[in-house]
């Protein structure tokens, strides 16, 4: 295999990933949560804060 080529898995092949995160000062698997709360959890939403000055200036 060329090292730039695409690797395609099917989904049996892949390997479970536990997701963390912190929770009022201590991290915790978002597994461990209640279902409301993993929903919550999927709709969250990321976003990159712009620098307050442009560079340069």
């Amino acid at each position: 295999m060329k090292p730039h080529e695409d690797v395609e898995l099917k989904d049996h092949e892949r390997t479970p990933c536990e997701v963390w995160t912190r929770v009022m000062g201590y991290h915790r698997p978002v597994s461990a949560w209640n279902p409301g709360k993993q929903a919550e959890h999927g709709e969250r939403v990321f976003f990159r804060e712009a620098p307050a000055c442009p560079p340069g200036d």
